[in-house]
């Protein structure tokens, strides 16, 4: 995370894996059975794995590719049968496992198909016969002695770590188990390195973690509502990444407001298609989308984020509490507090307080670089205009990024004449939904009467409009005016 006093950066310091699972393996004893299996669960999970179908596994020698595919897979996959111990190739695949472990922090999970944990450990049973063959062949050979030293080491070492026994058990529930936990481990490493970049990002998901209540089996709405650009669906976002393997199914459907109510029935299959993991089409009308939904989702636990909402038929055709299993979340980022419904919770999203706020903008216009003291100081006047609001923040730190020092008073002073498009244009949105008479009651607030006090603004707007009261409400939940005890505040810049 970018930091305002030195503005360093760690993304350099981050692993870029090219896979997320290697799957190490026996191929005689587990290629058609069980790994076969693993296999697609992990495809199905969208779980990009390195399996090496076309592998003959003969004499030490490995392939670099595969030495490769290793060094740059997250999760590690070694499957213990009990022919393993025989190939030497399976073995040293093993040893380079367990050096990335070491080296590159990657995952290493042991699965113990048809063996028992204590016989990898110690190399007994099947082991103890397969490694007599290896110390015969290599008797009078140091060099291959210290490679089966190698090997033993690498075999207790894996097995001490936590795995999947398979032994006795139903191989579909274990696999099963396998894939939740590996999505669960590639989410939270995942979700760490993101959200490191994401200023005040902690507080905000600690808050809402607690509002969902996830030791509780009911099924219930969350609303995050907040003003447009203040970090809504970066948060939601964060939320889903962060909790989405808890669940059986999981779907964030983006920008729901640009699609009307005439094409639900387009976001219903969506929705379906992501919980059941069926890539088809369902339905052709969003009345019997609903009936569908109702029916296929009713015994699952989901998490379903609805990504800025601004009609109450998003919830009625994409979300309702009945259709979801025991347990399943739903979640809608909205402008609009209305749109959420009376008896939901409600999180409400405020703008960055000052030191995030600096944080946020430092990230943007320096990077890696310590700015002079005089541009801080041009810095904090472009902080200060942007009133917390991350997405100006954002904008305007990428559009001073690079700048010279010279021009930074002028594009300051342009930033404090001028609204930049990008941000107009966003909070345009919330205006253009009002009915004429809110708008006009908006222009006034927004030139007369900010700052003023809550009863003195309403006897005005009164004499022109009987309404106005309820009027002020409804902008104050569409987050178009900002309500301070004694005053109001004009929230669009």
């Amino acid at each position: 995370m970018a930091s305002s006093s030195s503005y360093e950066s760690d993304s350099q310091n981050r692993p870029r894996w090219k896979y997320h699972v290697f799957l190490s393996f026996r191929g005689d004893d587990t290629r058609k059975t069980f790994t076969g299996h693993l296999y697609e669960g992990l495809k199905n999970k969208g779980i990009f794995t390195f399996q090496d179908d076309k592998r003959l596994e003969h004499g030490d020698s490995i392939p670099e590719e595969l030495l490769k595919a290793i060094e740059e897979s997250q999760v590690a996959l070694v499957i213990f049968s009990k022919n393993y111990a025989t190939s030497r190739w399976c073995l040293n695949e093993l040893v380079k496992i367990m050096e990335c472990m070491e080296v590159n922090g990657q995952i290493v999970i042991p699965v113990f198909y048809d063996v028992y944990p204590s016989e990898v450990r110690h190399q007994t049973e099947s082991f103890a016969e397969a490694f007599s063959k290896h110390e015969s062949k290599y008797t009078n050979d140091i060099e291959g002695m210290q490679k089966v030293k190698r090997w033993r080491t690498a075999l207790s070492a894996a097995a001490d770590l936590k795995g999947c026994n398979v032994h006795g058990r139903i191989e579909s529930d274990c696999i099963r188990e396998l894939v939740d936990d590996v999505s669960s481990k590639l989410c939270k490493t995942s979700s760490s390195y993101l959200l490191q970049d994401i200023v005040g990002i902690d507080t905000h998901l600690e808050k809402v973690k607690s509002l969902l209540e996830m030791e509780t089996n009911d099924v219930r709405v969350l609303g995050i509502w907040g003003m447009g650009g203040v970090g809504k669906t970066t948060l939601a976002r964060a939320v889903f990444d962060t909790l989405s393997p808890q669940f059986q199914g999981a779907s964030f459907l983006a920008d729901v407001k640009e699609t009307n109510t005439n094409e639900m029935h387009s976001l219903q299959n969506i929705l379906l298609s992501e919980l059941l993991r069926e890539d088809k089409k369902y339905v052709n009308d969003k009345e019997k989308g609903k009936s569908l939904m109702a029916d296929r989702l009713r015994f699952m636990k989901v998490l379903v984020v609805l990504d800025d909402i601004n009609h109450h038929d998003h919830l009625e055709y994409l979300a309702d509490l009945c259709w979801f299993g025991s347990g399943s979340r739903i979640i809608v980022t909205t402008r609009n507090k209305q749109t959420i419904g009376k008896n939901n919770v409600v999180y409400k999203v405020t703008t960055l307080p000052e030191h995030d706020a600096i944080q946020l903008f430092n990230h943007y216009a320096f990077k890696d670089e310590a700015p002079d003291e005089h541009i801080k100081k041009l810095a904090l006047e472009v902080v200060s205009h942007a009133k917390g609001l991350p997405l100006a923040l954002r904008l305007w730190g990428i559009l001073l990024h690079n700048k010279d020092t010279t021009m930074w008073r002028e594009v300051v002073d342009m930033i404090k004449r001028e609204s930049s498009p990008d941000i107009v244009k966003n909070l345009k949105i919330s205006f253009e939904g009002l009915q004429d008479k809110e708008k006009t009651i908006f222009l006034d607030i927004a030139c007369f009467f900010r700052g003023k006090t809550k009863n003195y603004t309403i006897e005005v707007l009164k004499s022109y409009d009987l309404d106005a009261r309820i009027r002020l409400h409804d902008l104050i939940e569409k987050s178009l005016v900002h309500h301070i005890p004694l005053s109001f505040e004009f929230t669009q810049k």
